[in-house]
């Protein structure tokens, strides 16, 4: 059994609350620019599209904290462009920005502290390694996660970056545990099962929207013991 369990954050620990597009409905209209949320839900693929686009053309903004705020606040940017609002389109954009730096915004899947728990009572160590900003350790404490987890290693307080293998060393060193006895959780095949193979960690694909054969992955943290092929406790 490992001795150290690593998770991804988006998509495998927190979702946004209630949601990308109602977040940024709530922000408009507190502005005073009241759209629908149908409106904005059928621009959120072009804004998609956009991060896609950014991070496939050189994903190392994630290791600056202004470069990652940057490629955000661009997206939002042009959500609001497209939405009519051009003269205030970078201010409201980082009102968005901003407001997902707050733990409200964020909420934890249901099955994610069971999981730690059971995790922490088998004498795991845990820790979080995220492509994220210097916000990261705020939210999840806001979250009540902090106090489950040893370590959060964000891409952008550590100059680093996934898939880079010296992260995932990184947060290893920092539990004092080597890269073969750890397991790390993720939902990007690129980010987090390439980078942590790279390291001889054991990686775990979890896909929370379509679940995997379960020869391939976890569609929910309930599995992840039994994928290990770990013991019922």
């Amino acid at each position: 059994m490992a001795h150290a369990v690593f998770f991804d954050v988006g998509n495998t620990l927190l979702f946004p609350y209630p949601s990308v597009s109602e977040v940024c409905r709530q922000v408009l209209a507190e502005a005073g620019h009241v759209r629908d949320l149908a409106a904005i839900d059928e621009i959120m693929p072009l804004v998609d599209a956009y991060y896609e686009d950014r991070y496939r053309e050189d994903d190392t903004f994630w290791t600056d904290e202004g470069e990652t705020s940057a490629v955000w606040v661009g997206m939002y940017s042009l959500l609001t462009r497209r939405l009519g609002f051009e003269d205030d389109a970078e201010s409201l954009a980082r009102r968005v920005y901003d407001e997902f730096g707050i733990a409200d915004r964020w909420r934890a899947y249901e099955d994610v502290v069971p999981a730690l728990t059971r995790l922490k009572e088998r004498g795991c160590r845990l820790g979080v390694i995220s492509n994220w900003d210097a916000r990261l350790t705020s939210v999840l404490g806001g979250l009540g996660l902090a106090d489950l987890l040893d370590t959060v290693v964000s891409s952008a307080e550590v100059g680093l970056h996934k898939p880079d293998p010296r992260i995932f060393e990184l947060a290893c060193a920092r539990l004092d545990v080597d890269p073969g006895e750890a397991v790390h959780v993720g939902d990007h095949h690129y980010a987090d099962i390439l980078g942590a193979s790279a390291v001889g960690m054991t990686p775990v694909l979890i896909d929370r929207y379509e679940t995997p054969e379960p020869a391939r992955g976890i569609g929910t943290l309930d599995a992840l013991e039994s994928f290990l092929g770990w013991p019922s406790t």
